[in-house]
């Protein structure tokens, strides 16, 4: 592949994520195929137990990095430092998109007027009253706030490498913290972040499935009273733990 030549990156940081990535791998390459522009796709391995790097390495041309040490935010940098897009885009391994968000994505960034943005995100399949609660609720914030979800992010390399990236003291919000700096550094280039809506990005509602009512409301309420929390891995197993039914 010539690297000089590829305008952007999609990077997916997954760990134990064997038995959704061919999913989100299909849907990634279809979106890509049907972009005029050069990409590259790139899975970080973030230390997983299971067959993650190996699913990745089973489809073609996509890069497979490994990242030791399980954190969201450090995969996520790890899959930018291999990259070599002028534009990032960051998705979940759980996550599908549709080409046109790729499209408008990509179309946005090339304007030159925006430093980038998210989407707003959905839940596939039926869902819990606190599901539809919760994604409804972040879609009025995202919106308000400009604010992007981990599950689709996007910016451009420039803006990234200079706010730093992804904030590695944090285990969990360290994309409500990227969307903050990147509109900081935005702002005073006169560049815009947008959040999309058009083809919102669907992901996975296994959390719901795995999490009762009152434990997912448990960790919204530490988060919120506590926000220092997001700096201890113990405090965010949200983000980190599974069931024992789905640990690997």
């Amino acid at each position: 592949m010539n690297h000089t030549a590829i305008d952007y990156s999609i990077i997916i940081p997954a760990y134990n994520e064997a038995a959704e990535l061919p999913v989100t791998l299909n849907t990634v390459q279809q979106v890509m195929a049907a972009q005029d522009q050069q990409g590259e796709c790139i899975v970080v391995d973030n230390n997983s137990t299971d067959e993650t790097a190996t699913v990745a390495r089973g489809y073609e041309g996509i890069t497979v990095v490994f990242e030791p040490v399980n954190q969201i935010a450090r995969a996520r940098n790890a899959g930018v430092a291999a990259s070599h897009g002028k534009f990032l885009i960051f998705i979940d391994a759980d996550t599908r998109i549709e080409p046109s968000l790729l499209t408008e994505t990509l179309r946005q960034l090339r304007t030159g007027k925006c430093v980038g943005g998210g989407s707003l995100i959905q839940f596939e399949g039926e869902i819990s009253a606190i599901g539809r609660f919760g994604i409804g609720l972040w879609a009025k914030i995202s919106k308000l706030t400009r604010t992007a979800a981990g599950s689709y992010l996007f910016c451009r390399r420039d803006a990234f490498l200079a706010v730093g990236g992804f904030d590695e003291k944090l285990y969990a919000s360290e994309e409500v913290r990227l969307s903050r700096q990147l509109k900081t550094w935005g702002k005073k280039q006169q560049l815009s972040f947008e959040i999309l809506t058009h083809a919102p990005a669907r992901t996975s509602a296994r959390k719901l499935a795995w999490y009762s009512g009152p434990q997912i409301l448990g960790w919204v309420a530490l988060m919120i009273l506590m926000p220092v929390a997001v700096r201890y891995r113990k405090l965010c197993g949200f983000w980190y733990k599974r069931p024992a039914t789905e640990a690997n």
